[in-house]
């Protein structure tokens, strides 16, 4: 029996203005295929010109000018089609989506579609859903007592994976890729008999447990910051820009 770690995986990962989903854009994104641990992946890269200027902070985290996506970078319409429409393709296929923090990057990619497509994420999943898989959330579940940090940088160093050029989309999909089969592996007692569409539920209540873990903490730490329990995909807020 191949179990899913060990199959056809895809990943997907974005590089982006900023860390809020509502009003921050996407410059880059990349959707990583592998067939099979250890086989050559097929990647697939798009390149953004976001319309909007890219502060001097985001770039110095992914490299990505103003000036180099003004001359290189599609325009965003049709480059978000184009993803959703591969996304949909993985799911129609039964075929796992890894997502390193997938209320980020989904999220943004919703609001994308949104804002250039007057759509939504969900639609191009109306016939066959989605089967994310997470590896923070998996690995936060599986381990949960193990101090540190938990970021793809921290995971790869934990698992034992190579993550060269870190903040390259395509990089970062593939590293995170490889951990989820490294957890898949490690916690295999656990996970073996899981399919992944029964993961992809599960995770959203190990999700919401966590979140309501890390809001508590920020409670007694006297922090007003709030933290969003949804997983994978955040629901619209009703001024999303």
């Amino acid at each position: 029996m191949t179990y899913w770690y060990e199959g056809a995986l895809a990943a997907f990962d974005t590089e982006t203005t900023g860390v809020d989903v509502e009003t921050d854009r996407i410059v880059s994104a990349a959707v990583v295929v592998q067939d099979a641990p250890g086989t050559r992946p097929r990647i697939t890269r798009w390149l953004v010109n976001p319309g909007v200027p890219v502060p001097e902070g985001a770039t110095a985290v992914h490299g990505l000018t103003d000036e180099h996506l003004q001359h290189n970078g599609r325009w965003p319409a049709p480059v978000m089609f184009e993803i959703a429409e591969q996304l949909a393709e993985h799911a129609a296929m039964r075929r796992p989506l890894v997502v390193m923090n997938a209320p980020f990057d989904l999220t943004l990619l919703d609001r994308e579609l949104r804002r250039h497509r007057a759509s939504s994420l969900d639609r191009w999943f109306e016939a066959t859903p989605l089967q994310v898989l997470d590896p923070r959330v998996l690995d936060k579940h599986l381990d949960r007592y193990r101090k540190g940090r938990r970021t793809l940088t921290d995971l790869c160093a934990h698992y034992g994976v190579t993550l060269e050029g870190a903040h390259d989309a395509a990089a970062d999909a593939l590293a995170a890729l490889d951990v989820v089969r490294a957890v898949g592996r490690r916690f295999a007692t656990r996970l073996e008999r899981l399919s992944p569409a029964e993961l992809h539920t599960l995770q959203a209540g190990w999700h919401a447990a966590q979140a309501r873990g890390l809001q508590a903490w920020f409670a007694r730490s006297g922090s007003e910051e709030t933290v969003n329990t949804d997983w994978p995909l955040r629901p619209e807020l009703p001024a999303a820009a």
